[in-house]
């Protein structure tokens, strides 16, 4: 396993692990429209409440999958394409609301690391 490899699954598990667990409840300069956190930031997008835990679960399973393809690398690909599809769908939500680009970054930079997971 090459050393990149490593790091983005690191990163990108505790980014997950990070918006979804740790900062779900907070406000930042990221949330999609003015959403103060991650169930008004749905809101905004339109999207119903209960897409909320949908999300979340993929999120949090995708996080854990990463770590855990650390030592079973078989796990990284299928979980790096469900965030590669997951990530686009940010990227289009913002698209939606009209946010400012720097909204979208996070979630840029998510899409961009799952892809070189994929390579």
């Amino acid at each position: 396993m090459h050393f990149l490899q490593i790091v983005l699954q690191i990163l990108v598990a505790l980014g997950l692990i990070n918006v979804w667990l740790i900062r779900s409840q907070k406000d930042t300069s990221y949330r999609g429209g003015n959403a103060r956190n991650i169930k008004e930031e749905f809101e905004a997008y339109g999207l119903p409440s209960w897409f909320v835990m949908v999300i979340g679960i993929l999120k949090i399973s995708i996080a854990i999958a990463l770590l855990i393809g650390l030592f079973i690398p078989a796990l990284v690909a299928p979980a790096a394409t469900i965030l590669v599809m997951l990530m686009i769908g940010a990227v289009l939500m913002h698209v939606k609301v009209k946010d400012p680009i720097k909204k979208s970054l996070p979630a840029t930079a998510m899409l961009l690391m799952s892809l070189l997971l994929l390579i």
